[in-house]
């Protein structure tokens, strides 16, 4: 028997899966750590992790993995990996970070990027890079070398998150298409790296690493990184893609009009299209999908909201019993009617949200009543003003034409929770369909079809039945009542 092991590098935590090769069957998942990574922010909008902790994390996960099913190291015959999306790593000559990785959520290149979209022209950044450079990874590049002089003649490549743990792995500097579309550093016309953009930021070419297909070889296990992880040496990496066109991945959510969605500590609805086409607003993204060629154009539209699981975190933590479960704080929302009797809460406190175009408004509360609110209100209008940012993206795609008729979703984070479910299936008229599969799982996949075994990703997926489905009912009217008053927030 041999095993496929997938990584979802997460900036909670690090979780990694084995699936049988032969059935396509996940044997065992873990995480690392059992509490949530710390994210560093000196400033407002900041927000940074050492890449080093994700490595230390994948070594932890795949100790627990091989302790849990007793298998051999030998058995597992490929790794895919998947990671958080949109983040910068720097490198030096000798591989190791120049400093932390601006992840995700950090809003700090906002400025950067809105001035390199109005210099090279809004028209010319559309149909070229589907996007504005907004906040992403070229944005933030950018920053560093406006800021920090000192770390930019150490620079020998910058890389995504992934692409740090692949080097870690193989001791080779590469990234993907995909990856660089990620990052705004594709130009989708030419079917090349993003050389105008490159030369606009001053950003050196020769920093761009070695281009590796999305499932394929991207090189074996050092005898360093397999004595760190506990694997054989030579052991292949053959797949890797952001953490939202790899769960839509592992939802087989792989061809036009196809929709995935995740609740982390993002929240994120991600549909499929084969048009080059992107939102002038920019609102929501567009970014080559897995499967995606020039010949054959699979774009993924991603519409993502900051502030999800990390405002029903912050909570958790702030508000909440210290030892009450995200399981506990459900039960006691549910005795609360729809609509928290008046209580409004939106999410959006993680950062930039692209969806408000790249303003940070923060969290608001609104509504309190001293005499009849209590914790239950609290966490039920937490959980429902997710939702209604959700309802609200939902909304944009359905400008650019596509159909919310279904949506798939991992079953676990936020889709967890009956009250963010049913709210988002009841005000979007969707059914949501819920699958037993995690990010991890995805990346074995993956790293099954890099290896040759199935034909496409689509072979390699096995149609599994959805662990429950949501059906839309029609709303409570103090539901409705609800989500109009916060959109008016």
């Amino acid at each position: 028997m041999t095993y496929l092991l997938g990584f979802d590098i997460g900036s909670s935590s690090v979780k990694a899966a084995l699936v049988s090769t032969p059935t396509r069957q996940t044997v065992a998942v873990a995480n690392w750590p059992k509490q949530e990574l710390p994210i560093l922010a000196e400033q407002t909008g900041w927000a940074e992790q050492a890449p080093e902790q994700w490595w230390k994390c994948c070594q932890k996960t795949v100790q627990e993995l091989l302790l849990q099913t007793g298998i051999s190291p030998n058995q597992i015959e490929g790794i895919g990996i998947a990671y958080q999306m949109h983040g910068l790593v720097l490198v030096n000559q000798h591989h190791q970070p120049v400093r932390p990785s601006i992840i995700w959520c950090d809003s700090r290149a906002v400025n950067q990027g809105e001035s390199a979209f109005l210099s090279l022209g809004k028209e010319y950044c559309m149909h070229h890079f589907l996007n504005s450079p907004g906040n992403f990874t070229a944005a933030k590049l950018k920053w560093v070398l406006e800021n920090e002089p000192d770390t930019v003649h150490q620079i020998a490549h910058f890389m995504l998150p992934g692409d740090y743990i692949a080097l870690k792995m193989t001791g080779v500097a590469t990234t993907t298409l995909s990856g660089l579309s990620e990052g705004i550093l594709w130009d989708f016309l030419s079917n090349q790296p993003a050389y105008q953009l490159l030369e606009h930021l001053q950003i050196p070419a020769n920093w761009i690493p070695e281009i590796v297909p999305t499932f394929g070889h991207h090189g074996t296990l050092t005898s360093e990184a397999a004595q760190f992880l506990g694997l054989p040496v030579g052991t292949p990496v053959t797949y890797r893609a952001g953490d939202q066109p790899n769960n839509a991945l592992a939802l087989n959510v792989l061809q036009p009009g196809e929709i995935a969605a995740t609740g982390g500590t993002s929240g994120v609805i991600y549909g499929i299209t084969d048009q080059l086409t992107g939102d002038p607003q920019n609102r929501v993204n567009s970014f080559a999908h897995v499967n995606h060629s020039a010949e054959k154009p699979r774009i993924g539209i991603l519409l993502c909201i900051n502030g999800a699981g990390s405002q029903y975190r912050w909570l958790r933590q702030t508000m909440a019993s210290s030892n009450l479960s995200y399981l506990e704080m459900e039960i006691e929302a549910q005795s609360v009617p729809p609509g928290a009797e008046g209580l409004l809460i939106s999410p959006y406190g993680n950062g930039a949200e692209r969806m408000l175009r790249n303003q940070n408004p923060g969290a608001q509360i609104r509504g309190i009543d001293f005499n009849r609110h209590k914790n239950a209100h609290l966490y039920r209008a937490a959980l429902e003003g997710i939702a209604f940012a959700f309802v609200k993206g939902t909304q944009v795609l359905q400008e650019l034409g596509l159909n919310l008729t279904r949506i798939r979703a991992g079953n676990d984070n936020l889709f967890q929770s009956a009250i963010f479910t049913e709210t988002v299936a009841q005000l979007t008229g969707s059914q949501i369909e819920l699958f037993p599969t995690t990010g991890a799982v995805g990346a074995a996949l993956g790293a099954g079809v890099g290896l040759g075994h199935w034909a496409t990703p689509e072979e390699g997926l096995i149609a599994v039945p959805p662990a429950r489905i949501i059906s839309p009912v029609p709303a409570a009217p103090t539901l409705l009542q609800a989500f109009d008053a916060w959109s008016q927030l």
